[in-house]
Order: structure tokens, then C-alpha cells, then sequence
């Protein structure tokens, strides 16, 4: 008897202890995050969580352990409740429990979880085992499809990052190109001041002048094909036939027939 007593508090002993290491990893790492999130990295980040899983993975150690007693089979049992404050459960408890009354006793020496929380996970087990064998199969079988295509794309988005972040990006324009083209369009550099035949205004060179027009018959033609209506024909009829009958003179009403001639095609009379 006594040595079970003596194998229990030396496991007790190992326990508190795994269990205060681990505490003091998450206390450090919750006063790292909320203290120094600003010059965080991820590195450091992992660290934490690799000695937290390491606890964590000695503490089940610690409890599977051959020469460890079943806790299960323990029972504890509240010899005095007080409403008073305790000094020494306030020592213990690190300041969490100041007294062991009959309001925190049902908490803390709770063996089974809330009755809404067990009600609840009867009714998953329930439903799990109305679900038939194919039926789980196939949800097992879709589940893992979609974690496999998810850690798929985590995959290729890390590879492309990381890629992107090695090779430099790409060039895809020409500044040469673009500075003739800004200064074209802002200063007109690099433009020529050529205009088509047909825009050039009436003395410049490339339309034929007045005197090229009245020239002759075929000048007159060249008048009428310009842009001339047809009700215009007559009178340009009648100026050529002025012309062949007295070569050497022009007729007064020609200057009128001529502006008329250069009106608009659909501008109306």
C-alpha cells in the first residue's frame, strides 16, 4: 500500500512538473504575441510551437508510461467546503482559486463534461452510427479529395512565389519607344508636315488654282467631277460654250459660276 501510495506521488511529482514547463512555454509565447507582434517573425513563431508540441508530446509520454498509475481510478473527494479565503489553495492555485467552495467544487473536480456538451455529443454519436459504411466511405473519400487539392494549391502557390521572388520581372515595354512616343504627342517631335492632296487649302501647292481651271474645257470638267451638283450643269455648259466662242475673253459671270461650282455638294441653295 505504501508503495503505491509512493509511485502515485512520484507521478504526481513527474506530472506537476511536465505540466509547469508547459505552462510556462504558453505563458512566454502569449506575452511574445501580445507584447512583440510587431517584430514577429515566422521562424521565431515555429520555434514556440515546436517546444509546445514537444511538451506536449513528454507529458502523454509521462502518462502512458508503464510505471505510471491509472489517475482514472482515483477519486477525489472534497473533505471541506468554505466560503472563506484560503491562503494556501490561493498559493497553489497561483491566485486562480481563492476559495473551495460549493460554486467552484462542481468546476473543478467535474469528471464528465456539462450535461448541454454530453447532450450534444450523444446525439454526433447517434448520428454517426445511423451513417452506413459506404456512405462514410465515400464522405472520407471526398473529404480527403478536397484536402488533397487544397495542399495542391498551397504547394504551387509557394513554388510560383518563390520562383517569382528569385528570377526578376520581366521587361515589357521599351523606354525608347516610349519617350518618342510621349514626345510626339506632347511636342510633336518627329512629325512631318505633309497632308494629303485633297485637305491642302486653295492656294497651296497640289490643287489647281482659277486660272488652271479656266484653262480650257477639261478644267471646267475637273470642276464639275470635284464635287459640283448636277443642277449646275447647264450653267457650266454655258461657260464652255463662252469659251469656245471667244477664246481670248472671259465672260463676266464666270467668278460667280466658279463659287458656286466650289459650294458644298449637300449644302443647300
Amino acid at each position: 500500500m505504501q508503495r503505491e501510495e509512493k509511485q502515485l506521488e512520484a507521478s504526481l511529482d513527474a506530472l506537476l512538473s511536465q505540466v509547469a514547463d508547459l505552462k510556462n512555454s504558453l505563458g512566454s509565447f502569449i506575452c511574445k504575441l501580445e507584447n512583440e507582434y510587431g517584430r514577429l517573425t515566422w521562424p521565431s513563431v515555429l520555434d514556440s510551437f515546436a517546444l509546445l508540441s514537444g511538451q506536449l508530446n513528454t507529458l502523454n509520454k509521462v502518462l502512458k508510461h508503464e510505471k505510471t498509475p491509472l489517475f482514472r481510478n482515483q477519486v477525489i473527494i472534497p473533505l471541506v467546503l468554505s466560503p472563506d479565503r484560503d491562503e494556501d489553495l490561493m498559493r497553489q492555485t497561483e491566485g486562480r482559486v481563492p476559495v473551495f467552495s460549493h460554486e467552484v467544487v462542481p468546476d473543478h473536480l467535474r469528471t464528465k463534461p456539462d450535461p448541454e456538451v454530453e447532450e450534444q455529443e450523444k446525439q454526433l454519436t447517434t448520428d454517426a452510427a445511423r451513417l452506413g459504411a459506404d456512405a462514410a466511405q465515400k464522405q472520407i473519400q471526398s473529404l480527403n479529395k478536397m484536402c488533397s487539392n487544397l495542399l495542391e494549391k498551397i504547394s504551387k502557390e509557394e513554388r510560383e512565389s518563390e520562383s517569382g521572388g528569385l528570377r526578376p520581372n520581366k521587361q515589357t515595354f521599351n523606354p525608347t519607344d516610349t519617350n518618342a512616343l510621349v514626345a510626339a504627342v506632347a511636342f510633336g517631335k518627329g512629325l512631318s508636315n505633309w497632308r494629303p492632296s485633297g485637305s491642302s487649302g486653295p492656294g497651296q501647292p497640289g490643287q489647281p488654282g482659277a486660272g488652271t481651271i479656266l484653262a480650257g474645257t477639261s478644267g471646267l470638267q475637273q470642276v464639275q467631277m470635284a464635287g459640283a451638283p448636277s443642277q449646275q450643269q447647264p450653267m457650266l455648259s454655258g461657260v464652255q460654250m463662252a469659251q469656245a466662242g471667244q477664246p481670248g475673253k472671259m465672260p463676266s459671270g464666270i467668278k460667280t459660276n466658279i463659287k458656286s461650282a466650289s459650294m458644298h455638294p449637300y449644302q443647300r441653295p
